[in-house]
């Protein structure tokens, strides 16, 4: 967008990939965003190979050309819109052995609309909503640490979700509202999963007494297939967490159908990558979206994931965990996308410090 209809700094629109292999080895997360009312561009992308993250950032002044996707090394073009996209990483002349990709991304399923995310603190409006999200495959290639990766069809998954609306920038103080209204707890999951002939989608945002702000179970299918949107009811989620963490190790979310008939969506994760290392969502330290940098910014760098505790902000931010779903008979592959900080008693957290016993 170019133009929006408020003057609001944290006017933004951004969107996000999820890139990941079946076997649980690699997962690369990239995206882009434009924030128009602060005048600039920003993009991201990570990848973790074993207990390594790559990471490229990079960040300028925003442009007039609202369909040049790209800045830095990173760029996104889109092909055939909602149906293909290409995503790319120009190589690091530097360092050879570092991030770099040239990918595919192509739709199997038609947009989901997710439903409208409005958020308050007080009487105040922080955050106002609007995305889509899809499923497809990936081919291409990915380079980093001196391995090549060539992702296919049939072993790789790609999700997208693409948001605008207005959502909180770094550098804004919180004032009396943030004083006033501190959040006592925040319960978030966001899965998308991928099965060969359906594409399922569960929302769900929690407070700290478990009322629930947003929520969504849907299944869509191929755009061939002349099937409707399936809802599939309040869905209820048993995470097994990993003990002293908020860490999950595999989850049952229960779903039901039209005919009311209970559904269990299994998830076993394969892999995970925390959002506030590398890709610049709070809590991040070091880098956020949206934040000026300068022109023509570039960053680089490797982090070791090995040790939890050399990345004590990244449990107070959401973790996306590449997973195996199973439902109904079938396999499919997806993102377990979750977060859990502060009081939340249907999981029996009572504060900030607890963990799974």
């Amino acid at each position: 967008m170019k133009h929006v209809v408020s003057g609001d700094r944290n006017a933004y629109d951004r969107c996000i990939f999820h890139v990941f292999d079946h076997a649980g080895r690699a997962v690369l997360i990239l995206g882009l965003g434009v924030y128009p009312n602060a005048g600039v561009i920003d993009a991201y992308a990570t990848l973790r190979l074993g207990d390594r993250l790559h990471a490229v950032r990079a960040s300028d002044a925003l442009g007039d050309d609202r369909t040049d996707l790209s800045v830095g090394p990173l760029r996104i073009t889109v092909d055939t819109p909602l149906k293909r996209l290409s995503l790319h990483c120009d190589p690091d002349p530097a360092d050879p052995g570092g991030l770099s990709y040239d990918l595919t991304w192509t739709a199997e399923f038609p947009t989901l609309w997710e439903p409208h995310h409005l958020q308050r603190r007080g009487d105040r409006l922080t955050l106002e909503g609007r995305r889509f999200v899809q499923a497809g495959n990936v081919t291409g290639v990915i380079r980093a640490g001196g391995e090549e990766l060539r992702p296919t069809a049939a072993q790789w998954t790609g999700t997208r979700d693409r948001s605008w609306g207005v959502r909180p920038l770094p550098g804004e103080a919180g004032g009396r509202a943030a004083e006033e209204h501190r959040t006592e707890g925040f319960h978030w999951l966001w899965i998308p999963v991928r099965f060969d002939d359906r594409f399922l989608m569960v929302v769900v945002q929690e407070d700290a007494d478990g009322h629930r702000s947003l929520n969504e179970a849907v299944q869509v299918f191929p755009e061939d297939s002349g099937r409707h949107d399936v809802q599939l009811g309040w869905p209820h989620t048993d995470i097994r967490y990993r003990p002293g963490t908020r860490h999950p190790e595999s989850a049952v979310v229960h779903l039901t159908d039209p005919a009311r008939k209970p559904l269990e969506l299994g998830v076993e994760i394969l892999n995970s990558s925390p959002l506030a290392v590398g890709a610049g969502y709070p809590p991040a330290t070091d880098w956020q979206h949206g934040s000026w940098q300068g022109r023509g910014w570039t960053d680089r760098r490797v982090y070791d994931l090995s040790d939890p505790a050399a990345h004590p902000t990244a449990a107070y931010g959401v973790t996306d965990h590449s997973a195996r779903f199973t439902l109904d008979g079938r396999t499919g592959h997806g993102i377990f996308e979750h977060g859990s900080f502060g009081r939340h008693d249907p999981s029996g957290f009572a504060d900030f410090s607890s963990v799974a016993p």
